[in-house]
């Protein structure tokens, strides 16, 4: 053990640098596991925790107010049902804030399925007629808080906020869905009877898995005309978990691709080693060691330098996880209270070093098959001298330490694809990283190429007609164009959920749908589609779909795929025209409004608003680039981390080349060379080591990020095309950085190798 012990530490001293760069890699690698982790955790269990506690409906019907809902209770799978609720749709203000709220008739007590969770203040009291509680999201929308008044614009009513609220029902999204907020029956019809009055009721099924079946049975129950909207605990879920769960899959994906190649570069570094150090390993085998204690001092010191990063990272993450700012830091907080946490935790850091000591073990099995008499090895020149194209260039006056370090790079049989494939992992996952970069920045440079040509939706108060609110709109010199339209829920075929159908724009002024596949919808019945939608019907471009709008049959013909990143995709767009063919009443509720080129969406808003008196709802439209902010530092992260590693194996193809050469350092000086040529030799054998890497890991990185981010453009609905191949310029730096940068470290190990003494050669050949 003692001899063990000196051995590991001697070559610790040798290899300071390597030893370092491993454990950073491997902190980098189990950080970047455990914050994926827990946003997958963050994503979930919340949501999870909510339905659960409040023994959420997996169903949701909003019906007309004089639908028939008293035969669902005795739908078989159907555990319970809640309400029906009597509603009333309207606007509230607070603080300069409004939002849209569906007011939902309640009692004085929760009720017991799909109860709210109160986080603040108390529930609906006999004292409060006017009391009003909120769920959560509209809390924060409206900025309002229990005791706040709520005002009713154009009627002069208030309300008083006495609770809020987390549901486990979808969530507000401004300008989208309205917010839920639970007020007294007396509230309810008093704003039903100006507005949109109508019910919600809410199912408890027996089996979750069921959710389509009884959703058609119980619309099939109530009658189709009397349905207005569906919504089912999957959609709930899936915009909960949101974003979140694609920065777990960003970070989850990069971090094994980073294990792999973190491992792949220890496995590399150990076989170069013990190529380098075959004398040493058979001293040691002469005097006594046996080839279980040599394959031991290889795998205990490397096993050593993941756990002592594996180690670094868990304490980091666990120490000041929580503080990192934005929603990585809140997910790690939110993790760390949840029952899984302890068994995740260890598990992950765990599992990582095990995957490092696997391949190890594997390189370091060889150590120990080395012979406590090692054979001499061929010379180079048996191993293949200077092919005919080097000779003639050697003739043709190219510098020797080009042609001869060409020849040293890829002369060295089996080890060369091996080196070049260890140095190519790291570089392909960074050109995939920097693919994603792009797609980001897109988001914020082309937003209109990604599915969000507005930049505000407008929506006009009751008693504003549509002449005034375009004259209104087109008034302010920074609009662009303003496209009126309408957005309604439409049963899906066979009646098992509802999609979002949207009118936007005129045959005369069409609106810019982001079209990658097909053509955009020009004349009667032509629409659009997401790929949510293509999917959730199992229809392709060219097809015809018959969905339900409020009892009545569209027909559309599906004439192009559109980028659709709102709603899962499940949207299909056609033009205001073709929906008043079917409706000749049918007038537009809010106006798509697109903005001339460095126009500042927040400054118009606030001009508008101002121009109106107060009497349009104003909304800036989201753009997923907004939400994915945190991803950039996720990128950026992994970046460093995956640079980590490619030093690593950089020094390690490093270390190989010196040592490889050393046969090679009699002859060169016997021919005439001067050190500074053979530094140059085996600098340029790096440099073209690296440059091979470099070409690999670029040109299979480009296309490898353009599928990789379709294919979850794809998977979530939105749909491929959103991918952004960056400027040519990009991977060129990447590539010519890392060639730079070998050749640079490669430098001062060569120069020292060039200038040893003869005596130390002969016997480091010997």
């Amino acid at each position: 053990m003692r001899a063990t012990l000196r051995w590991a530490h001697a070559d610790l001293r040798t290899h300071r640098g390597e030893a370092l760069f491993i454990v950073s890699a491997t902190a980098g690698i189990v950080a970047a596991l455990l914050l994926a982790a827990a946003l997958f955790g963050y994503a979930t269990n919340p949501w999870q925790r909510v339905f659960t506690q409040s023994r959420g409906a997996h169903v949701w019907i909003h019906t007309g107010p004089d639908a028939d809902t008293s035969a669902l209770t005795a739908l078989d799978g159907v555990d319970a049902v809640a309400g029906p609720y009597r509603t009333a749709h309207t606007t509230v203000e607070s603080r300069g804030a409004r939002a849209t709220v569906e007011l939902r008739g309640a009692g004085t007590e929760p009720p017991a399925t799909g109860r709210p969770l109160l986080t603040t203040g108390h529930w609906l009291t006999a004292g409060s007629p006017d009391g009003v509680v909120l769920e959560s999201s509209l809390a924060r929308a409206l900025v309002a808080a229990p005791g706040d008044a709520l005002t009713l614009p154009g009627s002069g009513r208030t309300l008083t906020v006495v609770g809020i609220a987390d549901t486990a029902e979808p969530r507000y999204r401004p300008g989208e869905r309205a917010g839920t907020a639970w007020a007294h029956a007396g509230a309810v019809g008093a704003a039903a009877a100006g507005d949109r009055p109508g019910q919600v009721v809410g199912l408890l099924l027996a089996d979750p898995d069921d959710t389509d079946y009884a959703v058609q049975r119980a619309v099939t129950r109530i009658g189709a005309g009397a349905v207005k909207d569906v919504s089912d605990w999957r959609q709930a879920r899936a915009e909960a978990q949101g974003d979140t769960r694609l920065l777990g899959q960003v970070l989850g994906l990069f971090g094994l691709g980073a294990l792999l190649a973190a491992a792949l570069a220890v496995h590399g570094a150990i076989s170069t080693r013990v190529r380098g150090h075959l004398r040493d390993i058979s001293i040691l085998k002469a005097i006594g060691f046996t080839p279980g204690q040599v394959v031991r001092v290889f795998l205990v010191q490397h096993l050593a330098y993941a756990v002592l990063g594996a180690v670094v990272a868990t304490a980091l993450i666990g120490a000041l996880g929580s503080r990192i700012p934005g929603r990585l830091g809140e997910a790690v907080g939110v993790w760390q209270g949840l029952p899984a946490h302890t068994a995740v935790l260890p598990a992950v850091p765990a599992g990582a070093v095990l995957f490092i000591g696997a391949t190890t073990a594997l390189a370091a099995w060889r150590a120990g098959r080395v012979p406590p008499v090692p054979g001499v090895s061929a010379a180079p020149g048996a191993r293949g001298g200077l092919t005919g194209p080097g000779r003639r260039a050697l003739g043709l006056r190219v510098p020797p330490a080009l042609v001869l370090g060409f020849h040293r790079a890829f002369a060295r049989g089996r080890h060369t694809p091996a080196t070049v494939a260890r140095l190519a992992l790291p570089l392909l996952l960074i050109t995939v990283a920097l693919g994603a970069w792009t797609t980001l920045d897109r988001f914020d440079s082309d937003p209109q190429e990604l599915g969000v040509a507005a930049a505000l939706t407008v929506r006009a108060d009751k008693g504003v007609g549509d002449a005034e609110t375009e004259a209104l709109i087109e008034r302010e010199p920074r609009v662009a164009a303003a496209h009126p339209g309408v957005e309604v829920a439409a049963l899906a075929p066979g009646q098992t959920g509802t999609i979002a159908l949207r009118g936007f724009g005129t045959r005369d002024q069409p609106y810019p749908y982001s079209v990658v596949e097909g053509r955009i919808p020009t004349g009667p019945d032509e629409a659009v589609a997401g790929q949510g939608l293509l999917d959730l019907l199992d229809v392709r471009v060219g097809d015809w779909v018959r969905i339900t709008v409020a009892g009545h049959p569209q027909v559309l013909h599906i004439v192009g795929r559109s980028i659709e990143p709102e709603n899962g995709g499940r949207t299909v767009s056609t033009s205001l025209d073709t929906l008043r063919e079917n409706d000749p009443t049918l007038r537009a509720t809010l106006y798509q409004v697109r903005l001339h080129p460095g126009a500042d969406a927040g400054e118009v808003r606030t001009a508008l608003s101002e121009a109106s008196g107060g009497r349009l709802d104003i909304h800036e439209v989201i753009s997923p680039a907004d939400r994915l902010s945190a991803m950039r530092g996720v990128v950026l992260g992994l970046i460093v981390v995956l640079a980590l590693i490619g030093l690593t194996e950089v020094s390690t193809a490093i270390g190989g080349t010196v040592r490889e050469g050393e046969r090679d350092l009699l002859a060169l000086k016997a021919i005439g060379l001067s050190p500074r040529q053979i530094t140059a030799v085996t600098v340029t054998a790096v440099g073209f080591t690296a440059l091979a890497a470099a070409v690999v890991g670029t040109a299979l990185g480009v296309p490898l990020a353009g599928w990789l981010i379709d294919a979850e453009g794809r998977s979530s609905g939105i749909g491929s095309g959103i991918a952004h191949a960056s400027s040519p310029a990009l991977p060129v730096s990447v590539a010519a950085a890392a060639v730079l940068g070998a050749v640079a470290l490669a430098l001062l190990p060569a120069a020292r190798a060039s200038r040893r003494r003869l005596v130390d050669t002969v016997t480091g050949v010997a």
